[in-house]
């Protein structure tokens, strides 16, 4: 069969999977699906034979994968394009196979077909360059011992922070000592600040000794060894790609890391996994500083403040997507995958299952690395997953946001579990926090509570116990809406889809503080439509008026972010953490509006009656304006004002008299003139000379 222009290949493996290939064919919209039994071996001239009639081929088999590349480029003819996907780990091998579970298993490898099928277009990246410089930092021989080990692979230099080591009888590699400061970089740019660094000396006898007078300085490298066994030199050390910290007492670990090491030489490609888009981003306006969730979650500190916006730095981002998870204007958006890859697929898998005929779909939201080995230890020693649960694999489990949760639910799912590997453990905080407002809304709307769940089981046996016996839930609404745009339109969609066919469709529910969502609420009385607030909003929910002294709010816009509230001079703006269906939210409503304040002398509109009331009974008292004219003319538009002060003053430009010039002779003469005068004094004093003499 044939789904997106991609033929598939699907194989039974040995008949260890039960595989109806018309019910699977069907239930992907094809019509036909010969299913192999020995694809791989026995049946590798149907592959060939595939291989040389398509272009674009998808074999159900990730096992096998480098055979079957291998395989396509030995033939003469062009190779087609290969793409492989796992059903037999993630769907056939499951102790699931009753009766009335072949259905849904039928369903489950349809999902997984027809997301495998889709084009996914690839994340941007950045190059990383390694030239092999390496700074092995320790405190004893076992230092130098590792740098020998990779010498040969690698521009090497010791660095001991302590000294004592036995100096080595052939001396190649460099060693030096010194007191290790502070550390940044990332691969191929570290920079490593150094105290009392000093070269060891060649007459180095029964102890390595170094010369006096050390300096302090920077080292640069493109790779760091840390055998210190101290702190790391960096946040969340195992995130820093270049950087090497293993246990050095742990011999396996250290040569683990050396291996790896030598491969680090050449030119690599980094995922670009943010993309970031500073327009909406509502970190700060003027200075004054709202939102700054993306700069607290970060593990490795690759987002830091840049003026009124964010920097990140994609040499230095672990691909985590904390940030993006917490962002509520969607300024931080995941890229991997591209675009809107990620909920096409989250439609497709549910869309796919559901219309195939599966029911109570269970969403288990795994990374590819952790989480698939257990799904995969699950499938070869035990049972492996029950039909109904459809696993979904993403680059970080911690990457989950609430646009994802409430598009999956909307899309029918009806639990959503995040299989959070126990590494991820200190960086789940923003990961609970977007399950408990998925879980309020839920809830609110009337679908129950335990939709959404964290799972932190590192035993493949008690995860496989706990998933099979899952009690079926009320159904989702099974949406088929296109999730587009950052977070806010995804959000938008889902929340819509699932109010509209929510058990209780409230028009509002109440939510905790910080949560993304809200209204502001303005005492009108002590607001002077100054606007401040309207130029610091990052999301439009304030607007003015071109035509009259006019703010307005739409609550669909407003993330909470307190711009408006900490640049009010006033002080008259709160925060009201809430969640609004009514159909005002969605258009702008009038907070306030005044008759614009007229010029006094023309008439002319220029400020609001508020503002210009403040103003005059603050600078009343004020020494400037004790003159009653110089209170009038803060009632005047800014042309008034300045003739009514020409108007009070008859020269209001006079600079009084001109200074005549000075010239040289003017000054010597002043001198002669001033000479005279001391010798006439001097004279009269009986100190001068003779008159004859003078």
């Amino acid at each position: 069969m044939e789904l997106n222009n991609k033929k598939v290949l699907v194989c039974d493996c040995e008949g260890t999977m039960t595989i109806d290939g018309k019910a699977l064919a069907k239930a992907c919209g094809a019509k036909d699906l010969g299913v192999a039994t020995h694809l791989c071996r026995t049946q590798i001239e149907e592959f060939q034979r595939q291989a040389k009639d398509n272009k674009r081929l998808l074999v159900a088999c990730t096992q096998e994968a480098p055979l079957f590349l291998e395989t396509a480029d030995e033939m003469s003819e062009a190779a087609p394009e290969l793409e492989f996907v796992n059903i037999r780990e993630r769907a056939g091998w499951t102790r699931d196979t009753a009766k009335k579970a072949a259905p849904h298993l039928t369903a489950k490898m349809a999902a997984l077909l027809a997301e495998a099928a889709l084009d996914i277009p690839a994340a941007l990246s950045s190059t990383l360059v390694s030239r092999g410089a390496l700074l092995v930092i320790g405190n004893d021989e076992a230092a130098i011992e590792a740098a020998k080990q990779v010498s040969h692979r690698l521009d090497v230099t010791v660095l001991l922070t302590r000294g004592g080591a036995p100096p080595p009888a052939l001396m190649d590699v460099p060693v030096f000592s010194g007191r290790v400061i502070a550390a940044e970089g990332h691969i191929g740019a570290f920079q490593v600040s150094i105290e009392d660094f000093a070269a060891a000396k060649a007459s180095s006898r029964k102890a390595l000794a170094f010369e006096d007078g050390g300096q302090s300085g920077a080292s640069a490298c493109d790779l760091i060894l840390d055998l210190r066994g101290d702190t790391p030199l960096f946040t969340a050390p195992d995130k820093r790609d270049g950087y090497f910290n293993p246990d050095p007492g742990n011999p396996a670990l250290v040569m683990a890391a050396l291996l790896e090491l030598t491969d680090l030489v050449g030119e690599f490609e980094k995922p670009r996994y943010i993309d970031y888009d500073a327009t909406i981003c509502a970190h700060a306006r003027s200075g004054i500083v709202g939102c700054t969730l993306c700069i607290d979650v970060c593990p490795t500190s690759a987002v830091t403040t840049d003026g009124d916006k964010v920097s990140y730095d994609p040499y230095i981002c672990a691909g985590c997507g904390n940030c993006a998870s917490v962002c509520p204007t969607g300024a931080a958006k995941y890229a991997l995958p591209g675009g809107d890859a990620l909920y096409e697929r989250l439609r497709t898998v549910l869309g796919t299952y559901l219309e195939a005929g599966g029911t109570h779909p269970v969403l288990l939201v795994h990374d590819g690395d952790w989480g698939a080995d257990m799904i995969g230890a699950m499938a070869r020693g035990g049972g492996g997953l029950p039909a109904h649960v459809l696993p979904f694999t993403v680059n970080s489990a911690t990457q989950i946001g609430l646009e994802f949760l409430l598009s999956a639910g909307a899309f029918g799912a009806e639990r959503i579990m995040v299989l959070l590997p126990s590494s991820k453990a200190d960086e789940k905080e923003s990961l609970v926090g977007q399950v408990a407002l998925a879980e309020t809304v839920f809830d609110g709307l009337g679908y129950g509570a335990g939709r959404v769940e964290i799972v932190e089981e590192p035993d493949p046996e008690a995860l496989e116990t706990r998933l099979f016996d899952l009690e079926p839930r009320p159904g989702m609404p099974g949406g088929t809406f296109l999730a587009m745009g950052r977070k806010r339109s995804v959000m938008a969609l889902a929340l819509n889809h699932l109010h509209q066919h929510s058990p209780n469709p409230v028009d509002v529910l109440e939510l905790q503080a910080g949560a993304p969502f809200g209204a502001v609420e303005v005492d009108v009385e002590g607001c002077t439509l100054c606007l401040s607030c309207v130029s610091a909003c990052p999301t439009g929910a304030l607007k003015d008026n071109e035509e009259m002294p006019q703010l307005s709010f739409a609550e669909e816009a407003c993330v909470q972010c307190g711009l408006c509230r900490n640049t009010c001079p006033e002080s008259v703006i709160t925060l009201m953490p809430r969640l609004s269906f009514a159909d005002t939210a969605r258009s702008h409503q009038v907070i306030k509006q005044e008759e614009p304040f007229e010029c006094i002398r023309c008439g002319k509109p220029f400020g609001t009656k508020a503002t210009i009331e403040t103003m005059i009974g603050k600078l009343e008292n004020h020494a400037m304006f004790a003159d009653e004219r110089a209170l009038e003319r803060l009632k005047m538009c800014d042309n008034c004002r300045v003739t009514a002060m020409a108007e009070e003053d008859s020269h209001p430009i006079a600079f009084g008299a001109r200074p005549k010039t000075r010239t040289t002779d003017d000054y010597l003469r002043e001198r002669e003139e001033l000479r005279k005068q001391a010798a006439k004094d001097m004279k009269e004093k009986g100190l001068g000379p003779p008159d004859d003499d003078a």
